[in-house]
């Protein structure tokens, strides 16, 4: 074999440690041309075992000595050449190490599990044979290695001290202990739907029971597959039974394949001169198999999910496949169903609500080409689609594209890469975009299609806008609910309608404040106050989760008189129960989302009129279609506008007109009701006549100003540090360090967060914006050289492009 035929000696792998490096490994002879970019392996780190994603493949020397790979997870690459160039593209732009970006983009965690063994050496096994005194935990756990080696988990459970005697084992070279990496059975998940076939009758174990003839002798007289869950109907065992003959090779069990059951019918509905131009632009871009990004601005019920299906239609008929994204989780099952009454099993859903075994099983459906349009939140924007044509970013305005942790990258903002390097067709849509997306829609950079009208002519709601102020003046009392919102919700439900309450703030109380000394009771984790939930009679934090029991005494000076300030969703429900007894009330919150199916079994119960007054968060203000729902509430208009952030105006102006837009979708019109104490705010006044061009002009007059997007590019530099003097050293440092400040660049700090300690935490941050995306880049580049020169602990520096939340 000639040099230039010679297979790669050496891998760089990206592996998941917060190092902006690969890290090289020789390629055994076992594996020589099967490890290839893309593919998982098992390799070596310090003392550890890890997964990592092979890049690149080579037979160049390296300087060092390397160590080999430890093993091969894939047959195929479990990463695409063009995905793995999009992981390169996010490490590059947000700032975050390649290894942590790969590890981000793979679900495919559930299909191996790690564990650690242990195991004696040969100086154990001397120690045992000598039968020399030592504490009794230790010749217990040496005793139970005698006949083979036993997980770590196992012994320390077993043994009381157990793993104390396993640590002083291995320190004395008396025992090993190694991690393992098992591929999981997904036919052994717990919960798993499986489906069973005859194999081969002659497998049939030679002591057969009588569950085994059973099943064997209904699979001869029934051909074909069948569910074992409705098998279990005749045969309690049958699932047992099943696994056992499996074993040996008789059967074969499969794991099924989950979707939602699908209700809606693929009926076409005519489509409005709106929807017949979008839809003719999309299509002819589609046909020409060019890259293009359309801003689809609708109004709230124009019709922009029908515009999607018939899109995705389009693209299907072209060979091409389809990535829809939505925001939240909890909007994936509606949609879902939609998408499935259309499209059927070529449609796979993703996203982090399933568990680990269903979202491996729905990504290799997509790998392996079963399923061409896939449905999801921002992780999907990973799935292996092939021949991506078209990529759909349905309410691409809202924040829960934004990752929280690292890479903090825009599902958005991604998938419109992805489409460029795609050559696909992207379609943002949104009632109320981005005022960033509607820059670049009005600078040229996207395209814009309109559709300012509802579906069948249907008028928008009137919205009525409710000064508190004037209504306490009147009243001489701080009422939650004005007369008149008090009157609209009671005028509904004696009309047989429904209503959507909204208060974007969660728990019953809050904060609690001390009336003799104006002490407020804070998490002692967080610098933020407690918030009370009287169902669950505590107080609990909103950011680390620390809950405590309600005091009778204030802790600091003793006495009783502690008043319970504000009012959060379970509060508006008790005031609407004892002020409406006879209506059916539900509260969609993360207080009552907390199961998987819980949010469905909620809407579910409104959306079928089981419940005729829905109460929540921001959760009920967009994605719901419900023609009954003829009146929305907003008990609090002012929540958003006070927080420490840029884009406080636009948040409450859209979130104002998403909500409102949730009433009068049928044939019966609508009523908004808006409390405000500002209602000269432009972002309510606005939102009230539903003016989104005066609003957009308006609020980039502000940015422009100010120096804030869409006319600069920003970022977030945090310092923080469990130790309080610590985190002023390193943000005192790293401010010297940034100065002077290139031209074109403005870096505010070191100043507290706005939320000073979080999780325990100390936090100092630079606010960075520039002219320029070139300079922005090499700034922040700095800022981690000197992170690392300094030897800052991996968690002490994070950087946060574009951010969305500056808490």
């Amino acid at each position: 074999m000639t040099g230039r035929d010679r297979l790669p000696e050496f891998c760089e792998a990206a592996l998941p440690v917060p190092l902006d490096k690969t890290f090289t490994y020789s390629v055994p002879a076992g594996l020589a041309g099967r490890v290839t970019p893309g593919c998982r392996v098992r390799v070596p780190l310090a003392a550890r075992t890890v997964t990592g994603i092979v890049l690149r493949t080579h037979s160049e020397s390296p300087e060092h000595a390397v160590r080999p790979i430890g093993k091969l997870l894939d047959r195929e690459p479990a990463l695409s050449a063009d995905l793995i160039d999009l992981g390169r593209w996010i490490s590059r732009y947000y700032c975050t190490p390649v290894g942590e970006v790969f590890k981000t983009m793979l679900p495919l965690a559930g299909e191996t599990r790690q564990t650690r063994v242990v195991a004696l050496t040969e100086a154990g096994s001397r120690v045992l044979d000598e039968a020399l005194v030592m504490d009794p935990a230790e010749q217990e756990v040496l005793t139970s290695l005698m006949r083979k080696p036993l997980t770590l988990p196992y012994l320390a459970g077993k043994y009381e001290h157990g793993r104390d005697a396993i640590k002083r084992l291995q320190r004395r070279g008396f025992v090993e202990i190694k991690e393992v990496v098992e591929e999981r059975d997904p036919t052994m998940a717990r919960g798993a739907a499986l489906r069973v076939e005859l194999a081969s009758i002659d497998s049939v174990p030679e002591e057969s029971q009588a569950g085994d003839r059973w099943l064997l002798e209904y699979l001869r007289q029934h051909p074909g597959i069948h569910d074992l869950r409705a098998l279990a109907v005749q045969r309690s065992d049958v699932v047992a039974v099943a696994r056992r003959l499996a074993r040996a090779g008789a059967v074969r069990i499969e794991v099924a394949e989950d979707r939602p059951a699908s209700s809606v019918s693929a009926d076409r509905h005519e489509l409005s001169e709106d929807q017949r131009g979008a839809l003719e632009s999309i299509r002819e871009r589609l046909a020409a198999k060019r890259f293009q990004t359309f801003l689809l601005h609708g109004v709230t019920g124009s019709g922009k999910t029908e515009v999607y299906l018939r899109a995705t239609e389009e693209a299907l008929a072209l060979g091409r496949s389809v990535l829809l994204l939505m925001p939240e989780i909890a909007l994936t099952p509606a949609s879902a169903e939609q998408f499935f009454g259309w499209f059927g099993d070529r449609v796979a859903v993703l996203h982090s609500g399933l568990g680990t075994r269903q979202r491996s099983d729905q990504w290799r459906r997509v790998r392996d080409g079963k399923a061409r349009v896939v449905l999801g939140t921002r992780s999907a924007v990973f799935a292996p689609l092939r021949d991506l044509g078209l990529v759909i970013v349905d309410e691409e305005h809202d924040s829960s594209y934004k990752q929280a942790e690292a890479p903090r990258y825009n599902g958005r903002d991604v998938a419109i890469v992805r489409g460029r390097s795609s050559g696909a067709v992207v379609l943002v849509g949104s009632a109320t975009p981005g005022l960033e997306t509607c820059f670049n829609a009005r600078s040229g950079k996207y395209a814009q299609l309109t559709m300012p009208r509802r579906i069948m002519e249907r008028p928008l709601p009137a919205v009525r806008i409710v000064d508190m102020r004037r209504e306490f003046s009147e009243t001489g009392r701080n009422l939650l609910f004005s007369r008149e919102l008090s009157i609209a919700v009671r005028d509904c439900l004696s009309r047989g309608e429904q209503a959507m309450i909204l208060l974007n703030r969660r728990g019953f109380s809050t904060f609690v404040l001390c009336r003799s000394c104006g002490h407020r009771i804070e998490c002692g984790n967080c610098s933020v106050t407690l918030t009370y939930h009287r169902r669950d009679k505590c107080l609990l934090c909103h950011f680390c989760e620390h809950s405590e029991p309600v005091p009778q005494r204030c802790p600091a000076c003793g006495r009783k008189y502690l008043h319970f300030h504000g009012s959060g969703s379970e509060r508006v429900e008790a005031e609407l129960r004892k002020n409406f007894p006879e209506a059916r009330i539900a509260r969609l919150d993360r207080d009552t989302v907390q199961t998987r199916n819980s949010y469905e079994t909620i809407l579910g119960a409104f959306r079928d009129g089981e419940r005729n007054l829905l109460v929540g968060t921001q959760m009920i203000a967009k994605g719901h279609d419900i023609p009954n729902v003829t009146l929305v509430c907003v008990v609090d208009a002012d929540v958003g506008l006070g927080l420490p952030d840029f884009r406080a105006a636009e948040r409450t102006f859209q979130l104002l007109t998403q909500v409102a837009g949730r009433a009068g979708r049928g044939e019966k019109p609508g009523q908004v009701l808006v409390q405000t104490t500002n209602p000269e705010h432009y972002a309510i006044e606005l939102a009230g006549k539903q003016d989104y061009e005066a609003f957009y002009e308006r609020e980039t007059r502000f940015r422009k100003a100010m120096w804030y997007p869409p006319y600069t590019s920003i970022a977030t530099i945090l310092v923080r540090s469990s130790d309080l003097s610590e985190a002023l050293a390193m943000g005192g440092a790293l401010g010297k360090h940034l100065t002077p400040t290139p031209e074109g660049l403005r870096v505010v700090g070191p100043a507290s967060a706005p939320k000073a300690k979080l999780r325990t935490e100390y936090r100092f941050q630079f606010l960075v914006r520039s002219v320029n995306r070139t300079s922005l880049a090499a700034l922040l580049a700095k800022a981690r050289r000197f992170a690392e020169r300094q030897n800052w602990p991996a968690t002490a520096l994070i950087i946060d492009v574009d951010p969305v939340d500056f808490l």
